[in-house]
């Protein structure tokens, strides 16, 4: 499993960031995870607000900072596809 989180790096990034790696860990997954703060990388995945959540490189979360939940059951749904 790929994980990527777009953004600048500011603090809803973060707070993204460490819910994929506390959901990912909850779920026993061991995901490749990296930050994008490139702008012109960030839109080349069509994403315009950020933060956003990219999982095997769709983007399924974007302008906003999902719950820990819901990042959970994201990431539990893209193991099972």
């Amino acid at each position: 499993m790929d994980i990527k989180i777009l953004g600048s790096g500011c603090r809803k990034c973060l707070t993204l960031e460490d819910h994929a790696r506390k959901g990912a860990a909850e779920l026993g997954l061991k995901p490749s995870l990296e930050a994008i703060h490139d702008p012109v990388a960030i839109a080349g995945y069509g994403v315009m607000r950020t933060p956003a959540l990219v999982i095997d490189g769709q983007v399924v979360v974007a302008g906003r900072v999902p719950t820990a939940d819901e990042v959970r059951s994201l990431l539990s749904k893209a193991s099972t596809d």
